[in-house]
């Protein structure tokens, strides 16, 4: 029986993709009290461990949206890698460059989750906060005018809305339907496998390393995924291959490449094969379209970066569509996704591709706790001479009187801080904070935004009324 309707769905944000990007987005939307829809072209969430690092900077994002302890509660940190040669542990190898907690950064290492289980927190979150998932809507064209999108489905009516969101994808039916390219490269021309799969007779306290033999197709790695009894099978195969994502043929592959046995493979409960490669859409913004995550920027999986990057668009977004259609900002505040976001996203393709080819290494450049907006035209900074953080950069945490500054800023809203001066300051109507003293700033007066950036910096409050004005305060 056909159950088609043509009843038309309206909402003031589509998102099309429940991914970490979508999902991300959509939570930070309903806090804000905007009405957002959900569509995902598949039945069930993504089963996947795909992308399964957080790194620093998206654990503060995920503080902020409030699913931090669960993702924390849900994975652990990255074991040490354990290289192997004829069977025998030759020697330990550190994946990450060490680095230190410190008030101002409390997560300095990624924490390892599968992203499946990524995804049902930030889905249960969404569900907490009474938002709106349909599975199983395959979108098939899109068109909008100057107020509306309206984006149709091979199955039920259409859904309007004042904007929508490609978060769907490297392969993006969004992105194909408006027309805008990608430029990027091939990483490396070998295909590439990567399988969930339940391993016995390995060890879960190291992440296996099986470098290539002499005459070998490729090098083998089995990550024990935290939180499950999962390990995470990821090898490489000569050019032009077409890996066998069989039970039968994933255990070729171990048992030719490691000292296990074919049967030590018991399961595969989830493969894929890809070809690594980097590519940035050509354009970010389309009319009342935009695009976020993979629809966006495609990157290798090595150093963990396509998620993060993912996550931190749909942040950078929320509270732009949460001003403009809850507060009355300008939509030209929703232009500065793109002018903000392309730059940061093309850096972090760079990185991500200098670490696949071993150019750089994962540490500081991988933990994007240094990614900022200066060059943003709403970054604006009034003092004479610049303390250590400027207009632009990621608002550090601290600790005052027992209450952590991230704690001060967690949730929707701005946050106005001073640092050392008495500066008299106008009614925002925004939570304030007055410390006496913090390194990590130096004296001042921020208006921190709702994503963690510092928007406005001066000695005194002079102009910052006028700044808030055109923010929507």
């Amino acid at each position: 029986m056909d159950t088609r309707t043509d009843a038309i769905t309206h909402t003031q944000v589509l998102v099309v993709g429940a991914g970490p990007t979508g999902l991300a987005l959509a939570v930070d939307l309903a806090r804000r009290g905007v009405d957002a829809l959900v569509v995902e072209r598949a039945d069930a969430l993504f089963p996947g461990s795909r992308g399964k690092g957080i790194q620093p900077r998206t654990r503060e994002v995920f503080h902020d949206l409030g699913v931090l302890d669960a993702i924390h509660a849900a994975g652990g940190p990255y074991p040490v890698g354990m290289i192997w040669q004829d069977g025998a542990r030759v020697g330990e190898h550190r994946m990450f460059d060490p680095a230190e907690a410190s008030d101002d950064s409390p997560y300095t290492d990624p924490w390892m989750v599968p992203q499946w289980r990524t995804q049902e927190i930030l889905f249960e979150r969404l569900m907490e906060l009474g938002g709106r998932v349909e599975f199983g809507r395959e979108l098939v064209a899109v068109e909008q005018d100057a107020d509306t999108v309206t984006a149709h489905f091979a199955a039920e009516g259409p859904v309007r809305a004042r904007y929508a969101v490609a978060a769907d994808g490297g392969r993006s039916a969004v992105r194909r339907a408006l027309g805008i390219g990608m430029t990027g490269e091939t990483v490396d021309p070998h295909p590439m496998l990567v399988a969930d799969v339940r391993i016995t007779g390995l060890d879960r306290d190291n992440w296996h390393v099986f470098p290539p033999r002499e005459g070998g197709d490729g090098f083998l790695a089995i990550c024990p995924l935290a939180g499950i009894e999962d390990f995470q099978v990821t090898a490489q195969f000569p050019e032009g291959t077409v890996p066998d994502l069989s039970l039968d043929g994933i255990r070729k592959v171990v048992a030719a490449r490691s000292h296990l046995a074919p049967e030590d493979v018991t399961e595969v409960r989830w493969a894929s094969d890809f070809r690594p490669r980097a590519a940035l859409a050509d354009r970010f913004r389309v009319g009342r379209v935009l695009l976020a995550g993979d629809a966006a920027h495609v990157h290798s999986p090595a150093g963990g970066q396509g998620l993060n990057t993912s996550v931190q668009d749909a942040y950078n977004l929320g509270w732009k569509l949460g001003a403009v259609l809850r507060d009355g900002a300008p939509d030209s505040l929703v232009e500065t996704y793109e002018e903000e976001r392309r730059p940061v996203a093309a850096h972090m393709l760079g990185i991500s591709t200098g670490v696949h080819r071993g150019e750089i290494r994962r540490g500081e450049a991988t933990r994007q706790l240094g990614l900022g907006y200066r060059e943003s035209t709403l970054a604006v900074d009034t003092r004479a001479t610049a303390g250590p953080v400027r207009a632009g950069d990621r608002a550090p945490d601290g600790t005052v009187d027992g209450t952590r500054l991230f704690d001060t800023f967690r949730g929707p809203h701005w946050t106005l801080l001073t640092v050392g001066t008495d500066a008299e300051l106008p009614a925002l109507g925004v939570p304030t904070a007055r410390i006496p003293d913090c390194d990590a700033y130096g004296t001042g007066v921020y208006l921190v935004r709702p994503d963690g950036y510092v928007g406005w910096a001066g000695d005194t409050a002079d102009g910052l009324a006028e700044y808030a004005r055109r923010m929507g305060l």
